[in-house]
């Protein structure tokens, strides 16, 4: 049977970022951290071993797979950080395209650093990501 590897967890959100190697991305961190929290309302929680995630939904596929999920969340990983939103909603590639410098995956939305993009289309991305998960599995 398949275990979800990234469940949330007790570990700390200010620990994980304080081992953040560059401190441009752990600062970086820290504001995406405000962003989040003040745009979700929701407490930050530690995802896996490296993925802050906000809140959390409930999704089952056609296939029987299930599990739960942040609604939205990011990662200071070294290469980029990484974005996550809400996989298969349509409205996230229009607000991509005023986002700034990035690049996607299937969740994930890929930056450099908060300086490149728009943070106030980042706050709408967080909004929009959370109403089509609500939309898609209401509890």
């Amino acid at each position: 049977m398949y275990e979800v590897k990234t469940k949330e967890n007790d570990n700390s959100v200010i620990e994980f970022i304080e081992k953040v190697e560059s401190p441009k991305k752990r600062e970086d961190a820290y504001r995406l951290l405000d962003i989040f929290t003040e745009t979700t309302g929701y407490q930050a929680k530690m995802w896996g071993p490296s993925i802050i995630g906000f809140g959390s939904y409930h999704y089952k596929y056609a296939t029987g797979h299930e599990g739960d999920a942040p609604l939205v969340g990011f990662s200071p990983r070294k290469a980029k950080i990484s974005l996550y939103f809400a996989p298969g909603d349509r409205k996230r590639d229009e607000l991509l395209e005023r986002f700034g410098k990035h690049t996607t995956g299937k969740a994930c939305v890929y930056i450099n650093k908060i300086t490149d993009i728009d943070v106030e289309v980042l706050k709408e991305l967080i909004v929009q990501s959370i109403d089509f998960l609500r939309e898609t599995y209401p509890e």
